[in-house]
């Protein structure tokens, strides 16, 4: 199966959006580990492919703080406990955070805050699925594959509660 891409420019730098028929499989950044955990060959550039047009409309909608949730359908690749991560991520809601310490809890493995660490770090879907809003215990800002200056814009653009995040 053949995945499309389309490039956008975004307030956090440009992005490249890669969607199968079923679902957007990834965001990935300009200066991205290559294949961060999700294999994506066969690629081929679509700037008209439904999935991609929606996703970047939304993305355009929450970067102008229009968006709160996303809609767009995923499909999301990877092991079961990555996708159960990932779940939990989008669970988490807009303007809030959360540690890696407490995602394992709410997993039922509290044992496991590396594990989450590891596969919130695998998180193809940046900014959707929201893994920038999971941050150290001591609430200090830690790895995002878009860099930390992304995370903390991301997070005060979520900010409701006058927090700046640095």
């Amino acid at each position: 199966m053949s995945l499309a891409y389309k490039m956008i420019e975004s307030p956090v730098g440009k992005l490249k959006l890669v969607a199968s028929d079923q679902g957007l499989v990834a965001i990935l950044w300009d200066n991205d580990r290559p294949h961060r955990g999700v294999p994506l060959s066969d690629l081929g550039a679509n700037d008209k492919h439904p999935i991609l047009v929606d996703t970047e409309r939304q993305l355009r909608e929450y970067f102008a703080g229009k968006r709160k949730t996303f809609s767009v359908s995923l499909d999301m690749r990877g092991t079961r406990f990555q996708k159960d991560v990932w779940k939990a991520l989008l669970a988490i809601p807009f303007g809030e955070t959360r540690s890696y310490g407490q995602l394992a809890k709410e997993l039922g493995k509290p044992n496991a805050t590396r594990a989450v660490g590891a596969a919130n770090g695998k998180n193809p879907l940046s900014i959707i699925v929201p893994c920038h809003r999971v941050i150290g215990s001591t609430g200090k800002l830690t790895g995002f594959g878009g860099g930390l200056e992304a995370k903390a814009h991301l997070l005060n653009l979520e900010n409701t509660d006058g927090k700046l995040f640095t």
